[in-house]
């Protein structure tokens, strides 16, 4: 791996002058599929028995990205568990902590921080200064903790994985394997399944900032209750998450992802794929030693990508209006706008268009909550109008650069993107 570490480090020394490091749970200033991104790898496994039900590249060595902040959760659900500390003690922010990159809660060197915040800042906001304040308080410093963490991975059977830092900002010594993570996310699950449902927090706030949870399909998916996504340029996007239907609980990784949008759908294809029994074209279904590995080739990869669409069959109305890519008939209208959400509340659409129109630069845009649907139910198409071609691509690149979903959008053909969300559903 001496190369590879080697062209890490020259990529980061780069990024680092040019100011463009994509930083673990951060915002971005530069395109995720740098040349030097790791490849995709994926694994499904039964929670309950272990049996890897698919799995493809799973040793595959890659940046776990802020799934580092899974063992460091582990480590302090330890302690919590043995009486060690409690929720409501407070543990001192360091000026090390402090200066951690975003994403963080702008925490100040020298104040103090209950520990339950901080978990939950962990959980949300995926916070980078949170996860060295929580290591440097059960361990006295994080380089200690980092040490702790690798222990007990490798006691866990995580072979080959590493640690280097406890909240997975770039470090070339930091590795893990989607099969290692899975291990990971099963010992949460089994171990401390009362303090697992913290995963579950949809949003934190704290000193009058609201943190929503980063894990999208949390909302879209059935049955999906956890666990954490990551992101960083060497990396790609990466995703652990945890489903339960009819009693059987799965937990899939998968790391390396083009975009936080596509590694969503790749996870709900896996997993759904799972639940029913069945293997998707690209999975490698295989034994631990690996001798039954199934080639992927470009035909299996184009089949999913064109069935891709067929995944969203799953999501709720809500979210497949949400997830829908306008058609080229869309885009050919005049009246451009972005849509970043889809909801049953109009009030909820008009916060969020709000919202996202607070992280634009200004303009004319006008953010709405626009009635997308009747039937059963009603949809509010949270959206910001009166943009020009430019500003609605730019304004969607600057909220997806900060995870979150977006897309361009036609407003004199209102009906016409959760018709086409139906169709390519159905």
């Amino acid at each position: 791996m001496g190369g590879f570490d080697a062209i890490f480090r020259f990529a980061r020394c780069v990024a680092v002058a040019g100011g463009v490091l994509g930083l673990s749970g951060g915002l971005l200033t530069a395109s995720p599929t740098a040349a030097w991104a790791a490849k995709y790898s994926s694994i499904i496994i039964d929670a309950e028995s272990g049996d890897v039900l698919s799995e493809y590249d799973a040793d595959l060595t890659n940046y776990p990205a802020s799934l580092t902040k899974m063992m460091t959760l582990y480590l302090v659900f330890d302690a919590l568990e043995h009486r060690q500390i409690s929720l409501d003690q407070r543990f001192s922010v360091s000026a090390h902590a402090a200066a951690q990159e975003p994403t963080k809660l702008e925490l100040a060197a020298g104040e103090s921080v209950a520990i339950h915040d901080l978990i939950l800042g962990l959980v949300t906001q995926s916070a980078n200064d949170a996860a060295v304040v929580l290591a440097e308080g059960l361990a006295g410093s994080e380089a200690a903790f980092a040490e702790r963490m690798t222990r007990t991975a490798n006691a866990m059977g995580m072979e080959n994985t590493n640690f280097h830092n406890a909240s997975g900002l770039p470090d070339p010594l930091q590795r893990t394997t989607a099969r290692d993570l899975a291990i990971l996310a099963r010992h949460l699950y089994l171990d401390f399944p009362k303090e697992y449902a913290y995963f579950a927090t949809e949003s934190f706030t704290f000193r009058g900032v609201r943190y929503s949870n980063h894990n999208h399909l949390m909302s879209s998916f059935e049955g999906m209750d956890g666990i954490k996504t990551g992101f960083i340029r060497a990396s790609g996007f990466n995703l652990a998450a945890s489903a339960v239907r009819n009693n059987r609980r799965l937990i899939g990784v998968v790391m390396g992802g083009q975009s936080a949008h596509a590694r969503d759908l790749k996870m709900a294809a896996l997993l759904n794929a799972a639940f029913d029994g069945r293997a998707l074209p690209e999975t490698l279904v295989a034994s631990r030693s690996g001798k039954t590995k199934l080639a992927a080739n470009d035909t299996a990869l184009k089949k999913l990508a064109h069935g891709a669409a067929h995944t969203l069959a799953k999501l709720s109305p809500i979210s497949r209006a949400e997830a829908a890519t306008p058609s080229s008939a869309m885009r050919a209208a005049g009246g451009w706008g972005i849509q970043v959400g889809a909801f049953r509340q109009e009030s909820a659409a008009v916060k969020a268009s709000n919202t996202a129109l607070s992280h634009l630069p200004a303009s004319d845009g006008k953010a709405i909550a626009h009635l997308g649907a009747h039937g059963r139910s009603t949809i509010y198409q949270a959206r910001i109008v009166n943009l020009s071609e430019k500003q609605a691509q730019a304004a969607c690149q600057t909220l997806r650069r900060a995870h979150h979903s977006c897309v361009v959008i036609s407003p004199s053909l209102e009906m016409a993107a959760f018709r086409g969300a139906k169709t390519a559903a159905e």
